[in-house]
């Protein structure tokens, strides 16, 4: 009995080693967590009501959007065929789409 009984505790013992949590590392941070970050180093020094309006407007922030190559030369070539209506402009829109920096 005293064997079965060691058996048993040491096929627990083991058990419960091989079951137990790694250390947990530290979850990423949210990009709301990283932004709340950043705003607050900026206002270190506000107090009040100017800290306030300050995190307000730092929180509700967008990022900035990148446009990617493409979509910077539409925009050029857009700003460039205002003045340009139906074939002609289509004309213009392909050529100026298509050609290289």
């Amino acid at each position: 009995m005293k064997k079965l009984f060691a058996l048993v505790s040491a096929l627990t013992l083991c058990s419960a080693a091989f079951a137990a949590p790694e250390a947990a590392a530290p979850a990423p941070k949210s990009a709301q967590q990283s932004k709340m970050v950043t705003c607050n180093a900026d206002a270190k020094e506000m107090k009040g009501d100017e800290r306030k309006a300050f995190m307000k407007t730092c929180l509700s922030a967008k990022p900035e959007k990148k446009m990617t190559p493409q979509q910077e030369k539409m925009k050029t070539c857009n700003a460039d065929a205002t003045d340009k209506k139906g074939d002609e402009r289509k004309a213009f829109m392909k050529t100026c789409l298509s050609a290289k920096k």
